[in-house]
């Protein structure tokens, strides 16, 4: 079984886990949206960087 740890209480607790039993911390969700906006912006960025 993989675990994490809790950043709040430092238990180790289920993977799939969205909230911490112990003490109720949520865990965030990161979506990969965030991971293409990065991208982007790096894009646009080294083509700014390069064109002008």
């Amino acid at each position: 079984m993989k675990t994490k740890e809790c950043p709040s209480c430092a238990m180790k607790v289920d993977a799939n886990s969205k909230v911490c039993p112990i003490c109720q911390y949520e865990f965030a969700e990161f979506s990969t949206s965030y991971k293409w906006v990065a991208i982007l912006l790096i894009v646009v960025m080294l083509l700014y960087l390069f064109f002008f």
